[in-house]
């Protein structure tokens, strides 16, 4: 019985991963198809691809994202390690009131979140347009960062930086050689990831997006209304694989912080 139950779940667990990720790698497929009409393979090609590099309005849009989720992400990479060690030194009461403020923007719908963020704007009078956008990717970035950087002080403990403290540390030497290289994996899996996030943003970036802001989802999004073509499948392909090399990056130095920590909590 037990057996039967488990092969129903690996089947149950096979037909989810293909329905989430076929539509996907049709995408990419089609991409490479020498044909302008998605519904027919004529045949392998590059020249989707090179077009894309050869258009003015991609590159600028490329550049947009870039400048975009770059800024965005260092920002509030710094601001939510900054509110993270704040929340670790926290009293228990004040703790768990600001943890609800923190996990706020992670868990509204992101379509609320937009809508705020312009109705702010446009109330202070603030014009549209990547200051906007950088500041509204901020916003929603700092969340996952203070979560990430918070769980690896958790596992960090106390132990280290009390003892150096005993021997005679400043609060800067044991933060600088202590505190900093335990949360160091943290700290780049949160910039990979906000990076990522950036990067991919497209619901709140359509509220808070001004002239000379198009980021590449909302030019995708623009060529989609135009229809599906070569082009749309081959740039969503790039995006895709930077996508998923960046949160392997980010996975990575995540399980590396992991292990040095497994490692350090070893008995001697």
């Amino acid at each position: 019985m037990g057996g039967s139950r488990r092969s129903l779940f690996s089947v149950y667990s096979w037909v989810v991963m293909i329905f989430l990720y076929l539509p996907i790698v049709i995408l990419m497929l089609y991409s490479f198809n020498d044909s302008r009409i998605n519904a027919v393979w004529t045949g392998f090609t590059w020249k989707w691809y090179l077009s894309l590099f050869e258009n003015r309005q991609v590159m600028d849009a490329l550049s947009n994202s870039l400048v975009i989720a770059i800024t965005s992400s260092i920002i509030a990479t710094a601001l939510g390690t900054l509110a993270a060690l704040a929340l670790h030194r926290f009293s228990d009461k004040w703790k768990a009131v600001m943890n609800g403020l923190i996990y706020l923007p992670i868990i509204i719908p992101e379509v609320l979140m937009g809508l705020s963020l312009l109705v702010l704007f446009s109330q202070i009078g603030f014009p549209l347009g990547k200051l906007t956008m950088i500041a509204a990717h901020v916003t929603f970035g700092i969340s996952f960062v203070v979560v990430i950087v918070s769980a690896r002080l958790s596992g960090m403990g106390d132990e280290l930086q009390e003892a150096a403290q005993d021997l005679g540390a400043t609060p800067w030497q044991t933060f600088r050689h202590i505190t900093l290289p335990v949360i160091a994996p943290g700290i780049v899996a949160s910039l990979l990831l906000t990076f990522t996030m950036s990067l991919d943003d497209f619901i709140i970036s359509f509220f808070v997006a001004g002239p000379n802001s198009t980021t590449l989802p909302l030019y995708i999004y623009g060529l989609v209304k135009r229809g599906v073509s070569p082009e749309v499948n081959a740039l969503s392909t790039l995006m895709i694989a930077v996508t998923i090399l960046l949160l392997l990056i980010s996975e990575i130095f995540r399980r590396k912080g992991m292990a040095k920590e497994s490692n350090s909590q070893l008995p001697i």
